[in-house]
Parts: structure tokens; sequence; C-alpha cells
């Protein structure tokens, strides 16, 4: 084959493969924000308090966590195309039980498999991304992950809110429900999991460089390779701490908070959500791509990262804020969650290239257990405040968001350990 030809299908099959895979991780971020615009009619369907309504919604978030690190064996063993086919039928099924379901057990049990089946994706790209881009542009390309999936999570928000007044919110999920299962076929079909696969050689090799060393037959010697460097682990805490924050923040107690102690209505309140989301999208992308310029990723996140932390105070506080004050700082809080972003990147550049799934599954099972933990004691210092399950009153409210400022307190101190690695592989370096 001409090399004009094999940059041609190179190319090609490339953005094939991230798009296609892209698309279902749109569902992912759906799926995670959608019960903080959903979250009165999923409290006057099952009858449940703030308590109930975090465990509702966490349930997602519990089986995303103890899939990450059998995700990345998968991802390092299998390959992304046959892991994110399956994960996207199985979503679709627990998309389907969850609209249908008539009890809070049922709904639990819709919303896990749909946590099941979309936990795949988002590693599957971080490895499509290491065989299918130059090494150069990893932070861009994960910043520009974020930045797609984060429309699932806008879409979520103010579009999710408007729709639900119209079409019940059960007929959106068996929507998506279907959905996920036509994108599973499609990457079934049309996505390969790295260039060799197609019969073209690595970008390495077209760059005249040495092929990365396989993965060796036994995945568990590679997986206690990964656990037994520390180097690994401080991505872990940075994402428990500021991602677990924002996304059990964006994913449930965003808008209840803004209707509570801002006064505002639904509309006004996840016009906010969407805000945010958005300036965390364009964030996640901006810094990816600062990153790599400056080939720093320690001290990035520690700036981004302490900004993230100021912008919990006035939360806190549950102080009134004037519009432009409230549009102002949610775009900082969206904008400076991406911080975490570039735990993924560190985590990869301190492990072999072979064992990137498993590398950046262990960081990611932070950004999930935080959210699983951060969900139901928002609620339950909620229900503390108000003396049990009811409506909660604006203090109570925010009272509920320390949980969030300690959380970013610990992403932070997590940012301070992790190895900087100046954009490089330290494990080639040494070599």
């Amino acid at each position: 084959m001409l090399l004009a030809e094999q940059n041609r299908l190179l190319v090609r099959l490339r953005w094939t493969a991230f798009l296609l895979l892209a698309c279902s991780y749109v569902l992912v971020f759906f799926h995670r924000t959608a019960p903080a615009a959903i979250a009165g009619e999923l409290t006057r369907d099952f009858a449940v308090g703030p308590a109930s309504l975090g465990i509702l919604a966490a349930s997602y978030f519990w089986i995303y966590t103890l899939m990450q690190i059998p995700t990345g064996v998968l991802m390092d063993t299998l390959g992304p195309r046959r892991i994110v086919a399956f994960g996207g039928v199985i979503a679709g099924i627990g998309a389907i039980i969850f609209a249908q379901a008539d009890s809070l057990f049922v709904a639990v049990v819709g919303r896990a498999l749909v946590g099941l089946g979309v936990s795949f994706p988002f590693l599957a790209l971080l490895k499509i991304n290491a065989a299918w881009f130059p090494e150069s542009r990893f932070a861009t390309m994960s910043g520009l992950t974020q930045f797609i999936g984060n429309l699932g999570a806008a879409v979520a928000a103010t579009p999710l809110a408007l729709l639900v007044g119209v079409v019940s919110w059960r007929s959106v999920f068996v929507a998506l429900g279907l959905l996920s299962m036509l994108l599973a076929v499609l990457t079934w079909l049309h996505v390969r999991d790295r260039p060799e696969d197609a019969g073209l050689p690595s970008l390495r090799e077209l760059s005249g460089k040495a092929a990365h060393a396989p993965l060796a037959d036994d995945w568990k010697a590679g997986l206690r390779r990964v656990a037994g460097n520390r180097s690994t682990w401080p991505g872990l805490f940075v994402n428990l701490g500021i991602a677990g924050s924002f996304f059990s923040f964006a994913g449930l107690w965003c808008i209840p908070w803004l209707m509570k102690v801002q006064g505002m209505d639904r509309a006004l309140a996840a016009q906010h959500a969407t805000l945010m989301l958005v300036a965390f999208a364009f964030g996640a992308l901006f810094i990816g791509r600062l990153s790599d310029r400056l080939r720093r990723r320690k001290s990035v996140m520690l700036v981004v990262g302490t900004v993230y932390l100021l912008c919990w105070q006035p939360l806190t506080q549950g102080m009134p804020l004037t519009p432009l004050a409230s549009h102002a700082l949610f775009a900082l809080l969206g904008m400076s969650a991406a911080a975490f972003t570039l735990s993924w990147a560190s985590a990869k550049e301190v492990n072999p290239p072979a064992l990137s799934g498993m590398a950046t599954s262990v960081v990611n099972v932070g950004c999930f257990l935080g959210a699983a933990i951060q969900q139901p004691l928002v609620g339950w210092v909620i229900e503390r405040e108000i003396g049990g399950p009811g409506e909660p009153t604006a203090a109570a409210m925010a009272s509920g968001m320390s949980v969030f400022v300690v959380a970013a307190l610990i992403g932070l101190a997590g940012a301070a350990m992790v190895t900087e690695t100046r954009g490089r592989n330290l494990t080639e370096v040494q070599a």
C-alpha cells in the first residue's frame, strides 16, 4: 500500500473510531447528569426523600466504580471495539428498564445496568487515543473527549428540563435505550482497536520508531505492576475529590440547590447547570491543550484545582447572588473542575504504554467512587439538618455543599502528590 493511501486510511479509521465512541460517551454524560433535571419527577413518581433520591442517582456510580479496573484490563486484552459494543446493549436494556420502573427498587436496577453498560466508552476512548493519535497530543485528545462528552451533559440539563414538560421522562429514556443499541451495532461494524488491525503500521513505526512492547500474556502481572507503582495513585485522589464532587453536584444537587437557595425556577436553574457543563467542556479542552504546550501536568492541576476549591465557598454560605454573579460563578466552577482531566495523562505517563488501559482505569476509579459516596452523603447531611425526609430548607441545602468543600481539598492534596512527567512516558525515559 502506498504511503499516501496508508495516511488516508489511517485518518479515516482514526476519526471513525473516535467519533463513534465519542457518541457513546455523550450518552454516558447524559445518563450521569439527567437525574438533576428530573429530580422533581423522580421524587414524585417514586415517593422518595433526598437521601433515597441520592441512592437512586448513586446506583449508577457504584457499578461504574466497580467496573473501572476490570474495564482497564478488558481494554488492554480484548480491546475497545468488543467491550463498547457489548456495553451499549447492556446500557440500552438498563435505560428501558429504568423508564418502565414502577418502584424505587426496579429503578435502581435499571440505573445500575445503565452504569454497567456505560462504564466502557471513556476508557475505550483513552485507549483509542493512545493507539491512533500521536503521544504528544494525548492530553489534548483527552480534553477533546471530555468536551464532546459534556455535550451530553449539557443536553441533560436545560433541554431535558424543557423536554419533560412536553413528553414523559420515561419516553425519553426508552429512546435513549434504543439509540444506545444502535451505536453498539455501528461500533461493532466500523471501529478498529489499533492501526495494525486494519493492516497498517503503528503510529510509532510510521514515524520511524520501534513499536511499543506488547502486553504480556499474564495481564495480572501487568495490573500488579500498575498497582505497585506509587506514582499511579495520586491521580485517584485528584479524581475522588475534584471529579467526584463535580459529578455529584452536576448530576443531582445543582438544580435543587439553585431552586431552593437562590429561589430560581427550574428553567433558570437548568440554564445555570448547562452553562457550568459547557464551561467544563471548554475548560477540559483548553487545559489539555495548555498542558501539552507547557509540557506540565502537576503545576496546571494545582493552579486550576485551587480555583475550583475557592468556587465552593459562596455555595456553602448560601449567600444571595445577582444574576451576573451566579452565571460567572457557575462558569468558573465548571471550567476549573477540568483540573482533574490531566490525571489520566499523568497515570499513563508513569506506566508502560502497553498498560495504559489499566493505568487510566485505576485513577478513574476515583471519579465515580467519589460521586457514589458524595451524592447520598449530601442527601444525608440535608436530612440531618431538617430532622428527616421532607422538603429541604435553603440552610440545609447550603450545609450539604460542605461535603464538596472537603472533597475539593482531598483532590487538591492528591494533585500535590502527582509526579511531574513533563509530557513524557517516564518508563521509556528510564529505559
